[in-house]
């Protein structure tokens, strides 16, 4: 018998879609480039009227992206119109899709007491490292006792680290990964000594894959739309 809980009855989506700029954008004239920077933060406050949408940079922080909207909502459709109301904008003709993630939010079978931060009233923080996360399937075959003893350590050194806020979603059957990690925090050496500790607890040997691991810089949307050149 499985151990994972029930679906809570309000399901909660995310969506983490990253673009990249043609380098078109560059030749529109700075009065475009004003108009379509305005367009699309309404754009993006709208929406937040319906669901919950967040811009961030990734700018020369990425090769293959420079946009990061993390959107979390009651449905997908509601993201697929977002998506689309996206690319109907200006700046949306020059935006090329580099990587879309899905997951839910359930929660926990291993510790009642993580919520992920999006879930609270918390405000956005400065950086956001995002990264799908797979597991063999040899750590599911694996009697849930001893699963959660290893998660309990892995736990106990994320806890060492309070400026790091997660996020951790589910992905199975919406994609190609088990889980999406967002983490948040206005200290990215904090981060990085939060991963390198992760690195030598024993649920590391069950790691399948991590990466893409991406950078983002939380900013004003017209600031991003700006910053493209």
């Amino acid at each position: 018998m499985s151990e994972s809980p029930a679906p809570e009855k309000q399901a909660v989506f995310l969506n983490f879609s990253f673009f990249k700029v043609d380098p078109k954008w560059r030749w529109l004239n700075e009065i475009g480039k004003e108009e379509a920077a305005k367009e699309f933060a309404s754009l993006v406050e709208v929406a937040n009227t319906k669901i919950n949408v967040r811009v961030y940079s990734t700018l020369g922080l990425r090769e293959d992206a420079d946009i990061m909207l993390w959107m979390v909502s009651d449905s997908i459709e509601k993201t697929q119109v977002m998506t689309s109301k996206v690319y109907s904008t200006v700046l949306g003709k020059y935006l090329t899709q580099s990587y879309v993630f899905l997951s839910a939010a359930r929660p926990s079978v291993y510790s009642s007491k993580v919520t992920p931060g999006f879930m609270t009233d918390a405000q956005p923080m400065k950086y956001c490292i995002v990264y799908p996360f797979v597991k063999s399937r040899e750590w599911y075959l694996l009697p849930f006792e001893e699963r959660k003893k290893m998660m309990e350590e892995h736990i106990a050194v994320g806890r060492k680290f309070p400026q790091v806020r997660l996020n951790t979603t589910s992905s199975f059957g919406l994609d190609d990964q088990d889980f999406m990690l967002a983490f948040e925090t206005e200290d990215l050496m904090a981060f990085q000594e939060l991963i390198i500790q992760l690195r030598e607890t024993r649920v590391s040997k069950h790691v399948v894959r991590d990466t893409p691991m991406i950078v983002c810089v939380y900013k004003g949307v017209e600031d991003i739309i700006k910053s493209l050149g």
